[in-house]
């Protein structure tokens, strides 16, 4: 926010400021000559210190009639279409629990990524203060550490006569704009510099939010605001203009042991990169057992384990090192798979290891181990996908409701976790039906992958994927119905069964067959 000290008297608009028809003055203000428009009032007719006089509405009456419109009150408090339309998309995502579509749904702002800051909240409306609260438990200001308290601008203008400012300062003010524009010069005179200053007020203007553009603030909301439209705004705020985009993470994790998570992930990932396009990036964090090595017959470096060891020191150019190419969209950070070393691993190293790789790619998974641990809760809670694998008994049933639970918990303003049912219709074994099963978690499955042992076990023996192994299988569909609903995105040339690209792809699958590789590299150079 700038300190410059208020504006002085008879501080008018720019001769090119643009300004609407609705605004322009009449026929009779024209001829009457009057003195220009004010923000703030003049010096003189106002004491230091004191409270602005009531001064005349900030717009005149209109040139020429206009055609009939929704009826628009800017001054009434509580005022906000766009907050109240974001409120009943969010409130109707969140209780009918809504899976893919072609567009991202309100809430999706899992991109943000705030540093380990200080946000001061003066709030002076009670659903403002619930909103704040709210957004300081969400996970994307897990980092940042968040002040709130009771009063507006005068309370923090009272606040940092005495003490420094923080990064950042959110201000609530219900008065008129004219209150408000002499409020906020207020607090420029105590604030430090590189102060960022969000205003929440009262009057939807852009006249207003221009004028507080023009004074230095960073963000203008109109009350009443929403947990999200408080957690964009300070992302928002804080992005990195180096960082071109902060990747997706999407955490994948068995509801016990044996439950196929590792599978489900790796395959996941691989639909993700070949079939949708996008680049993709595995973490393997089971470091004793991690699979993902093997699962695409590639030898595993130390990636991961070099990485949390020396977090401080990682950047574009070690990661590159550190990963190993796939294909051309999808990279392998793999673990070592070796029981020499006891991996005593701090929170915050996994933290930083996983914020770290979000930079390399529009999206991460993360294969998680089946184990318990705090770095284990934290990206759990952190992560902007949670999936969890189950298999129908009751073992994996009581193990996915202490997730998801514990999930919903940690994460107020997300969409509850994903659940994948793996490995259903075993031969002679009981099995809970999936519509019992979503019942008692609920959550309704995401995804159901019918029992293949074959096709599995031929895949996994090969370092294959089953879009590979299999591309006709259902379990083949399947992965691709879920990276299309853990990515948001469609597929890029949608086909039907009989469709030319579905035959020409599946041909393409089934030529080596004579002797020839099926090594996934030879079909990429078939292909091109």
């Amino acid at each position: 926010m700038s300190t410059a000290p208020a504006p002085r008297e008879f501080d008018t608009f720019d001769d090119a400021f643009d300004v609407d028809m609705e605004f322009a003055p009449s026929v009779d203000d024209i001829a009457a000559p009057r003195s220009p428009l004010q923000f703030t009032p003049a010096a003189s007719a106002q004491p230091a210190g004191a409270a602005p006089q009531p001064q005349p509405p900030l717009h005149a009456a209109p040139l020429a009639p206009v055609p009939a419109a929704p009826a628009y009150a800017p001054d009434a408090a509580g005022f906000n279409p766009v907050g109240d339309v974001v409120a009943q998309a969010q409130a109707s995502l969140m209780d009918t629990g809504l899976a893919f579509t072609g567009l991202a749904p309100a809430s999706n702002i899992g991109e943000v990524s705030v540093p380990r800051i200080a946000i001061h909240v003066f709030a002076e409306r009670q659903d403002t203060l619930a909103s704040a609260e709210r957004a300081a438990q969400d996970r994307r200001l897990s980092r940042a550490t968040t002040q709130i308290r009771v009063g507006g601008v005068a309370a923090a203008v009272e606040t940092y006569q005495h003490e420094p400012t923080p990064p950042l300062i959110i201000v609530e003010c219900l008065k008129d704009p004219q209150t408000l524009l002499w409020e906020v010069d207020q607090l420029a005179e105590v604030c430090d510099a590189g102060t960022k200053v969000v205003v929440i007020g009262a009057t939807n203007d852009i006249i207003l939010f221009r004028e507080l553009m023009r004074r230095g603030v960073s963000e203008y909301l109109v009350a009443p605001v929403q947990p999200l439209q408080l957690i964009a705004a300070i992302g928002g705020l804080f992005n990195d203009p180096a960082q071109p985009f902060v990747g997706r993470t999407i955490a994948f994790v068995g509801a016990r042991g044996g439950a196929g998570a590792s599978a489900v992930a790796h395959n996941t990932a691989y639909a993700i990169s070949e079939r949708i396009g996008a680049n993709t990036v595995i973490v393997d964090y089971d470091l004793p057992f991690g699979t993902a090595g093997l699962d695409f017959n590639q030898d595993p470096l130390n990636g991961v384990a070099d990485a949390l060891g020396q977090p401080d020191r990682l950047d574009s150019t070690l990661l590159d090192r550190m990963m190993v190419r796939c294909t051309d969209k999808l990279s392998l950070f793999a673990a070592p798979a070796s029981l020499d070393t006891d991996w005593d691993i701090s929170t915050e190293a996994f933290e930083e290891v996983t914020n770290q790789i979000r930079a390399t790619a529009p999206f991460v998974v993360l294969d998680l181990p089946h184990l318990w641990s705090p770095w284990m809760r934290r990206t759990l809670i952190s992560a902007d996908e949670v999936v969890v694998v189950a298999t129908p008994d009751l073992a994996s049933l009581r193990n996915a409701k202490n997730m998801i639970d514990l999930v919903r918990q940690g994460r107020p303003n997300d969409a509850p976790p994903r659940l994948v049912l793996n490995q259903v219709g075993v031969p002679g074994r009981p099995e809970i039906p999936a519509k019992d099963f979503g019942a008692a978690l609920g959550v309704h499955p995401s995804l159901i992958i019918p029992f293949d042992a074959k096709t599995f076990g031929a895949a996994a023996n090969n370092g294959q994927m089953i879009l590979d192994a299999g591309a006709k299988t259902k379990s083949a569909e399947a992965f691709q119905t879920l990276a299309q609903i853990v990515s948001r995105r469609e597929l890029p040339m949608v086909a039907g069964p009989k469709a030319k690209p579905a035959k020409a792809g599946r041909a393409e699958k089934a030529k080596p067959a004579g002797g020839a590789s099926k090594s996934l590299f030879a079909n990429m150079f078939k292909k091109r």
